[in-house]
């Protein structure tokens, strides 16, 4: 191992090395170089000269790639040697193409034998470091270099359990990393181990099929808020097994956890990352909170939700346990996903087993950040876009997941997401697809990122619509602007727009080509609760901001598109005024299962709300070309939008339907359109599909509320 080298050399492309002499070091100057690879030694051709400050940087052509199995020498005039590091090379389409492997990597577990094979094309030798039990001595296994830049090795023996790492050396320093494929880790995932898939088995439940995103009903959750609270009744707080418990109760008598949220209506339950990540011990879960977008091992189930994270199987079985017990209530689970970055890139089992190749490097050559974790994962890489399609294949089939959310999915290239899309789709037709098509600042061209903007290119997305979100809630990064439901009636065409998906029928800039890419929300885990944000705008006013509560989540129930909903939504959740809750206590984010029975007018409100939206077609249209035809404004005060979806008897019992959002304190009138008389259904009281009022030509709203008439 060189530890001091006089100078330094980097391969940057596969015929391409970049030495660089220090001006210290004879001035910079050397009229030649040369590669030694073994015994054979060839003169470079030197094709590029330039002068800094500090040093000289030659570029010089070889005629032969390296091998890079090997060590290789560069000698200067003086045959003065120095080793030849790998540079650049690592981030060339060259490079990808000449070491993808399409393979299987990890531990592949039998009773005979486990084989291991990893990813590490740039090392020059590789070990398996492993013991049987947390205390055992070490032992280690010759990894022999396979195909396209892997290395295997075979432990001959029963292995279930063992703890394993990787060692590698590359650029002649060791480096150690737990496998990033691992399927379990030990507590706090120091260790990978070796698992029995067998072993981790629990029966799966296969669900009807679900017709079209349109017809879902979003409501994300964190395991532990929804469980985490003494009063909510369930055993195991905080766990993966308190979501499997029924007949849990609040102290009022109410239902809580599992069945709650399956009498609620929704379709899909969305949680918050439960892939193993940093931020709350594996041990003593309640010493630490955190959201989970801190990821380590990608593959594994999150130790803190489980009741014994040193057990082997346990966190595995019990997620699982969940998962199904979800299903048996005919609830679909979205798993939330962080593909865009890691906890530590420096630390992390992708930069320690090829450094530089999976995080991509701005212009200056520092990592790029659009994350604002320090990282952006390159998925445009194939090794790294491998990564993602195998572990979206093994949550789909090992977890039976119905679809995924992902976070920050503007920092993924727009091939990744198309292929990611066809591969769900292939193993599970009806999953459900969404993420923040935010644009970030990562170095990727605008045209490649899988954000907003470029939607035509992701018909299989769905994207949050923070347009819906800020037109209905008001900025989001200004707390005391107020939106539409707030009583702002300058947003009114927004909120018209945003009615119908943004698909471009409302006289507004289109954001969408179809109904079925829009996520519509006004409240999620990030930024002020609805509830905070009224209470911030409007202190102290809790009959108004309960109504204003009840319009914007109407808005969002009854618009076109994908409703969203946050857990506690539904009862005017609150954070306390804590507007980025991802490292408060449970205080401030556990679902708080008392206030759910203080506001459970609230709650049946919403649940109506849904079992609305599932009655009849016309909330649900399936394409731009429906919304454009059935959906037209309807004339009412400054204060009132109201909009009429007129011939929809194809889509269910009623002709046609008229809603109308007021936004202003008193009642509101206007006439109905003209033909047969209307039948009221909703009122600012009231949702359901029984008539409250029958023969109508005027419709009357109340302040702050919405209501809707049929005939």
């Amino acid at each position: 191992m060189m530890n001091t080298r006089p100078f330094n050399a980097y391969l940057d492309r596969l015929n391409e090395v970049t030495v660089l002499l220090p001006k210290h070091y004879y001035d910079g100057q050397s009229a030649f170089f040369y590669i030694e690879s073994g015994h054979d030694v060839k003169k470079m051709t030197i094709v590029a000269k330039q002068e800094f400050e500090m040093m000289v940087k030659y570029v010089c052509r070889i005629s032969e790639t390296p091998d890079f199995g090997s060590g290789h020498i560069i000698l200067d005039e003086r045959l003065m040697r120095t080793d030849l590091q790998i540079g650049s090379v690592i981030r060339t389409e060259e490079f990808d193409q000449l070491f993808y492997y399409d393979g299987e990597l990890g531990a592949m577990y039998s009773p005979e034998e486990t084989n291991f094979r990893v990813w590490a094309p740039t090392a020059t030798e590789a070990f398996v470091k492993f013991k049987e039990r947390s205390d055992s001595p070490l032992r280690y296994i010759t990894m022999k270099r396979g195909p396209r830049g892997t290395f295997e090795a075979i432990l001959p023996e029963q292995a279930e359990g063992y703890y394993y790492q990787y060692q590698v050396r590359i650029n002649n320093i060791w480096h150690e990393a737990v496998d990033p494929y691992a399927k379990m880790v030990s507590v706090h995932s120091e260790w990978a181990r070796i698992v029995n898939e067998n072993h981790m088995h629990v029966p799966q439940n296969k669900l009807p099929p679900f017709s079209s995103p349109l017809d879902a009903v979003i409501y994300e959750a964190s395991i532990r808020d929804l469980s985490v609270q003494p009063e909510s009744g369930i055993k195991q707080r905080g766990k993966y097994l308190g979501l499997t418990e029924e007949g849990t109760q609040s102290p009022d008598g109410q239902p809580t956890g599992l069945d709650y949220v399956a009498s609620l209506g929704v379709t899909h339950v969305e949680f918050l990352p439960f892939f193993d990540f940093f931020g709350v011990s594996d041990v003593d879960a309640s010493a630490n909170y955190n959201w989970g977008y801190n990821p380590l091992y990608f593959n594994v189930p999150e130790g803190s939700f489980s009741t014994n994270a040193t057990n082997l199987y346990a966190r595995a079985v019990e997620l699982k346990r969940m998962i199904e017990a979800l299903h048996k209530k005919e609830l679909r689970v979205i798993m939330d996903v962080v593909y865009n970055h890691v906890f530590i890139r420096e630390t992390s089992s992708f930069e320690r087993l090829v450094p530089g190749y999976y995080f991509r490097q701005g212009p200056d050559g520092m990592p790029s950040n659009g994350s604002g974790c320090g990282n952006d994962f390159a998925s445009e890489r194939k090794m790294a876009r491998k990564f993602i399609f195998d572990s979206l294949e093994y949550w789909l089939t090992a977890y039976n997941i119905d679809g995924f959310r992902f976070d920050l999915m503007g920092l993924i290239d727009v091939e990744t997401m198309q292929e990611a899309v066809k591969r769900i789709r292939a193993k599970k037709p009806d999953a459900i697809i969404l993420g923040e098509g935010w644009d970030l600042n990562t170095s990727l061209p605008a045209e490649r990122k899988a954000t907003i903007q470029n939607e035509q290119q992701l018909p299989g997305t769905a994207f949050f619509n923070d347009r819906f979100r800020d037109s209905i809630k008001g900025s989001t990064f200004q707390l005391f602007e107020p939106g539409f439901a707030f009583g702002n009636s300058q947003l009114m065409d927004h909120a018209f727009a945003a009615y119908t998906a943004n698909v471009g029928c409302a006289g507004i800039d289109r954001l969408f080509h179809s109904p079925a890419q829009s996520v519509n929300y006004v409240e999620c885990h990030d930024n002020y609760t609805l509830w905070d944000k009224l209470e911030a705008c409007f202190p102290g006013d809790t009959s108004q901001n309960k109504r204003k509560h009840r319009l914007a989540t109407a808005f969002v129930l009854l618009s076109q598109g994908i409703p969203f909903l946050h857990a506690g939504q539904e009862f005017c959740r609150t954070k306390h005024g804590v507007e980025n809750s991802y490292t408060s206590s449970d205080i401030i984010n556990q679902i708080d299962w008392r206030r759910r029975g203080e506001y459970i007018d609230q709650v049946d409100y919403v649940k109506g709300l849904i079992k609305l939206r599932k009655s009849h077609g016309a909330w649900r249209m399936r394409t731009e070309e429906e919304i454009c035809h059935h959906i037209v404004r309807w004339p009412s005060n400054v204060d009132t939008l109201s909009i009429w979806l007129r011939d929809v008897a194809i889509y269910g019992e009623w002709h046609d339907i008229l809603l109308s959002f007021n936004t202003g304190a008193s009642i509101s009138s206007f006439i109905l359109p003209e033909g047969d008389p209307w039948d009221q259904i909703v009122s600012s009281s009231i949702v359901g599909t029984t008539p409250i009022a029958k023969g109508l030509v005027t419709g009357y709203v109340d302040g702050f509320s919405c209501a809707v008439f049929v005939r």
